[in-house]
Formats: C-alpha cells, structure tokens, sequence
C-alpha cells in the first residue's frame, strides 16, 4: 500500500475512517501494541481527528516500560559491584526500582555506561579485561537479534567477562493475554511494525483466528495509522479477522528467518514478569545453557527478586489500556518526565511521556 502523506490525501483518508465509522452501530477500541505507534498518535494529533465512536488505546508495546522494578533492583545491585560495568541503552538508566535507579547508581559512583548497542558493550569488554561488562538486554523482538549475535560473538572472540542481563520480551502472547482479560473490550489491533519486521505479519494470525479479532500492521508515519485505523474498522464492518499488512514495504509475511534462527540458537521461551501486569507464561528470552557462561544471572548466581510498585502509580493499568496517564493523580503532579515516579512516563515510548508532552485535557 501507498502511505498518504499529503494533506489531500490524509483528509480524504480522515473523511473514509468516519463514513465507515457512520455505519457502526457501537464504540470500538482500537489498541496499538507499540510504543512508537503510541508516541506517532500523540504526535500528530490522530485521536483529535477520528470520530468519537473510534477509540485508540494504548497497550504494553513499551519494552522499558514494562520492565519490572524487580529487574531494575538487579540491574542496580550489578552496578554496585566494585568491579562491574554496567552498559545500557540510554532509555533504561533513569527507570526507578524499588529504591534506586541507574542514574543515581551512577551519579554515587558506578561505572553505569550508555551505549547505542549491545556489540558497543561487548567492545569495552575486549577493552577493559579487568572489569566484568553486563549489557542489559531490554526490548521486544526487535532488539534481541543484535543481543544474540554479539553474544555468538564473545564465545568465538572468547570475551569471558561480557555477559547479558536478558529480559527481553516477546510480543504475541502479552496480546493473547489483553484478549483474555476483563480490564477492557478490544475491538481490534495496531501490530508493531518494527516487531513484525523480525516475526512477520503471519505471527498474528493465530491471534486474529483464536479471539476473533481484526489486526493490521502499521507503519508509523502519520497516514500509515490512519490508514491501518481504516483498514481495522473495515474489517470490523465486514465480520472479517484478519491479519493485513499495511506497512508492505517493510513487513514480510514470514519476517526474517535469519534473525529469527539466531535469536532461537542463543535464546529460549520463558515466563517473564511484566511491570504492574504480573507474570505472563512464554513471554521472555532466557540465555540458553550452551551460552550460559555470558548470562548475568548465571555468573553471578542472581535471581530476581519481588517487584514493589511506586505507591499511587497506575503505569500497571495504563499499561493493560484500561486507563489513561490522566486518571492518575500523580500524573502531571508528582510524575513529571524531569521527577518520574513510574516507567511510562521516563521512557520515550511510554505512555505518560506522550500524554505529557502533546496532550492538553
């Protein structure tokens, strides 16, 4: 498909989402899986311009977000060891656990490192053989090939103090699950167009079959969700549960088989907890035993302990999309993206940080 980008096209697009809409009988919710989706909508304003019956909601599709505080406990107990370097994604270091976070881990002293990869962390390794490097490996599909590479990579450069703190994240089940749950009534789902470039539109099918619902992968341009958006009601209007891919020129049926191959040669299913949801079954990537010698909770013979949540944040049920950054109390008030109390409103994905920074309600 053609994105419309020119304001022409765009309204007549606007136009078609409310003749379709007209001619439904109810409300429906439409829910994007993707933090960049999320960010996209609040940016360019799409609420504001579609029909009152359509309603877009926000889900989990925010990997920092969803990081449980027990995970960032552990991350923050590495970055105390004298003798370790802790390398991560910038997005991650001011995420608070139950009592600190990286960036006060660092401001008191700790070798906490920003990098732009996970091969950057795996260079200071190399680099600095005194110290023992761990990359916090954070993110949905989309990231964990370039973490199963660079840890291919260390066992044949023979790197012994690099290792990996997977929590890593998949996709599809957490969207099984929101179909499973009471919290809200999903009509239809926006599919991460960047997680589908590695798993492939064909990975939401038993979805769509399974619970009966419509889905369409996005791209993230301002005429892309609009046109998904069209695409979802259509569907809707038709009785049909697809999956149909909108973002074609980018998103392959099967996704990349390379990618996948070597994220199941160094990873394997596992249940994860997700912050403010609670454990969900085959969810998360654990480092598989052959690679055992760069898992961090192996080497450093961890375990994750009890999350404990900020007291009044409702990143746990804005996460679900059964409520909005507004119905929290502490949003705008305590929550702020210079003083966050929670992860969604740190994150540039997260839900809070759109709603701050475009929404006036």
């Amino acid at each position: 498909m053609t994105t419309p980008k020119d304001d022409a096209a765009i309204g007549k697009l606007v136009k078609g989402i409310h003749d379709l809409a007209g001619r439904l009988n109810r409300k429906v919710n439409l829910m994007e899986v993707c933090g960049t989706h999320t960010m996209a909508i609040s940016r360019h304003g799409i609420r504001k311009l579609l029909p009152e019956n359509v309603n877009l909601i926000s889900g989990p599709g925010c990997p920092v977000c969803v990081t449980p505080s027990a995970a960032v406990d552990a991350m923050v107990a590495l970055a105390r060891k004298p003798d370790v370097t802790v390398a991560t994604f910038g997005d991650m270091i001011r995420v608070p656990g139950s009592e600190s976070s990286l960036e006060l881990e660092k401001a008191n002293g700790s070798d906490v490192r920003i990098v732009a990869s996970p091969m950057d962390a795996l260079f200071i390794a190399e680099k600095e053989s005194d110290r023992k490097v761990v990359f916090l490996g954070i993110g949905f599909e989309t990231t964990v090939p370039g973490v199963a590479a660079t840890i291919v990579a260390a066992k044949e450069r023979g790197v012994a103090n690099f290792s990996v703190l997977s929590v890593h994240k998949v996709i599809p089940p957490a969207m099984s699950l929101l179909m499973e749950s009471d919290d809200v009534a999903i009509d239809g789902f926006l599919c991460p167009g960047h997680v589908s470039v590695i798993i492939g539109s064909d990975a939401y099918i038993p979805i769509a079959e399974n619970y009966k619902v419509p889905c369409v992968v996005a791209g993230f341009e301002a005429g892309d969700v609009l046109e998904s958006v069209y695409l979802l009601i259509r569907q809707i209007l038709d009785g049909r549960n697809e999956v149909e891919n909108q973002y074609v020129r980018v998103v392959k049926a099967e996704g990349n088989p390379t990618a996948r191959k070597i994220v199941d040669q160094v990873f394997e299913v596992c249940d994860a907890e997700w912050r403010g949801v609670g454990v969900i079954p085959k969810t998360g990537l654990s480092i598989r035993k052959r690679y055992a010698s760069f898992c961090s909770l192996h080497i450093f013979h961890m375990n994750m302990g009890e999350s404990v949540e900020p007291k009044g944040c409702l990143c746990g049920t804005v996460l679900r999309g059964a409520a909005k950054p507004t119905d929290c109390k502490l949003f705008r008030n305590r929550c702020t993206p210079a003083a966050p109390v929670g992860p969604c409103m740190v994150s540039s994905e997260g839900t809070c940080a759109a709603y701050f920074k475009y929404h006036i309600e």
